[in-house]
């Protein structure tokens, strides 16, 4: 038996592949393996002699093993080494598949719309993530029972800290730091708790605010420039202004373009309307100026989702795919 167990052993070191090993394996520990048919005998022995002879076969059992696993490890150690020598890259080789990247589309779209604004002379500020009540709500004329406070909508933190649902902050503390007149646009990050095809827990807005001396700014002036501003991002297409809400503007707008997939004929992406949402604007509230002591002046502002511009300029239905870094997506920017 010896002999045998040994004969198994150099054929183990021998062997090149698991499919083999495993062979081997039942061969000698299988069901009706040579090793445990002497361990089925074992039965007929007594005293010493089965002593003896469970200890023989036992240390032939821990020779197989080990062999057994040794054999193992090198053949997996080989198997790795060949697939990292196949796949193997050399950096230094020259490659045809060169691809040149124009940036994610979301960074697309906002340079775009702020290349517009800095040429109109607007200053671009930008104020932390992490803000507090005053400056997220209260001074922009947000009261306590306001929906926008609602926990379902808004990242708080315990000490009454929150992440900023809109740049609008940014608004407000360049008016507590900056001298008149004021022309600035609040690119950045902003946190609301939603999520499906259209809305994300994070996404991208530019808000813009222009205060000067009272009666220098009216709504003429917003009017122009946001007209001016759509052209540049969507071409010839039909604006219209709609009267609506905001706590910071009085008065108030919401500002659509006609469609872009159906050029205003009517299609399911704009309801059969023929228009798009795009903006909300209006004549800065005098509550938010008097939030941060400012008296005898005039305003207006405005404030649009980057990710909404990139879907229409991009013609993209499901705002989730710029957040999947799927290759086969973002190659097509």
């Amino acid at each position: 038996m010896k002999e045998q167990i040994q004969a198994l052993v150099d054929r183990v070191k021998a062997v090149q592949n698991l499919s083999d090993l495993e062979n081997l394996r039942i061969e000698a520990i299988g069901k009706k393996g040579i090793l445990t048919q002497q361990f089925a005998t074992l039965k007929n022995l007594e005293g010493e002699a089965k002593k003896a002879f469970a200890k023989e076969i036992n240390e032939l059992k821990e020779l197989f093993e080990n062999a057994l696993s040794e054999a193992k490890t090198q053949i997996l150690q080989k198997d790795i080494q060949e697939k990292l020598a196949k796949e193997s890259i050399d950096a230094s080789l020259f490659s045809t598949l060169r691809k040149t990247s124009y940036g994610h589309p979301i960074h697309q779209t906002m340079d775009k719309i702020i290349d517009f604004f800095v040429g109109m002379n607007f200053s671009l500020c930008t104020g932390p993530l992490v803000e507090d009540d005053f400056h997220n709500f209260e001074a922009l004329n947000l009261p306590k029972s306001h929906p926008a406070r609602d926990m379902a909508d808004t990242f708080y933190f315990k000490d009454s800290m929150l992440l900023r649902t809109h740049t609008s902050p940014v608004q407000i503390r360049a008016m507590k730091s900056k001298s008149l007149p004021i022309a600035m646009i609040a690119p950045g990050n902003v946190f609301r708790r939603d999520y499906d095809l259209t809305h994300s827990p994070m996404f991208h807005q530019v808000e813009g605010l222009v205060v000067e001396q009272k009666d220098k700014v009216s709504f003429v002036h917003l009017k122009f420039i946001l007209e001016d501003f759509l052209h540049y991002m969507f071409g010839d297409v039909k604006i219209r202004f709609r009267s609506s809400f905001f706590p910071f503007t009085e008065p108030s707008a919401e500002v659509d373009i006609s469609c872009v997939f159906c050029e205003g004929a009517g299609c399911r992406v704009c309801s059969h309307t023929g228009w798009l949402e795009v903006l909300g604007c209006g004549i800065v509230n005098q509550k938010v100026f008097e939030a941060v002591d400012y008296k005898d002046v005039s305003g207006y502002a405005f404030g649009l989702g980057v990710e909404r511009f990139a879907m229409l300029i991009h013609r993209v239905n499901d705002l989730r795919s710029f957040f999947e870094t799927d290759l086969r997506v973002l190659e097509q920017f």
